[in-house]
């Protein structure tokens, strides 16, 4: 697969401040290698040989399902099938009931689009504390985010040891900072959305978006999914 596929531009991504800037590029990643296997890929010989031998996790399916590419998909399944025929289900004299589940196990472990996007998350992090530490409108474009999820939190403030020297403490502060407010936020707004089914609840505040959406965007700030899907 190309390099670029997996790659968007950081700054790109950071002047939209709108949900959490790694969940944005997780998406955008994502997007783009679904679009790429069901249609550029086809023809990739190394792609194909890939997909074979790793499949897809049930999420991707769901999504590949959900595309207009029907045909490049049951192409995909057509040669998965038979390499899983050739490799779990083959009458080979040293492949026990044990290998065999294996190797299924193997299989149903991994997803292709899942392994891209964390590679390509990897290097987005690994470009994202280079410009905090070396490019000032970054600092500013980062310290200006309205929000992080958890679990997108936890790996950068988990990350940065190794990677930051000079800069390392004022990326932690504003990340923490940034977090924290995002976190309390959401605290008030679902204990105001709790207090809507009390009889004595205000009418006014059954209208207000940021109370309504309020589970929604706590489950996507807890599970790192976008809009809690």
């Amino acid at each position: 697969m190309r390099d670029d596929i997996c790659t968007i531009p950081v700054s790109e991504v950071f002047e939209e401040n709108d949900g959490c800037p790694i969940c944005r590029m997780r998406d955008t990643i994502e997007q783009r290698i679904i679009t790429y296997i069901l249609g550029d890929a086809m023809m990739e010989p190394d792609v194909r040989i890939e997909t074979n031998k790793i499949g897809f996790c049930e999420m991707h399916y769901d999504k590949m399902l959900a595309t207009r590419g029907r045909l490049q998909l049951s192409l995909m399944l057509q040669t998965h099938l038979d390499e899983i025929n050739n490799e779990v289900f083959a009458k080979k004299l040293f492949n026990s009931y044990s290998k065999k589940g294996q190797k299924a196990a193997k299989i149903s472990e991994s997803c292709f689009i899942c392994d891209k996007i964390e590679y390509g998350i990897s290097r987005m992090i690994e470009t994202i504390y280079r410009c905090y530490e070396n490019e000032k409108d970054f600092r500013d474009l980062f310290n200006s985010q309205s929000q992080f999820c958890l679990p997108h939190y936890e790996r950068l403030i988990n990350g940065m040891n190794k990677k930051m020297s000079h800069y390392g403490s004022e990326f932690a502060n504003n990340l923490s900072r940034i977090t924290c407010d995002y976190s309390k936020s959401l605290y008030e707004n679902i204990t105001k959305y709790c207090a809507l089914y009390d009889y004595r609840a205000e009418k006014g505040k059954m209208n207000d978006p940021e109370i309504l959406n309020s589970v929604e965007d706590t489950v996507a700030f807890l599970s790192g999914k976008t809009n809690g899907k």
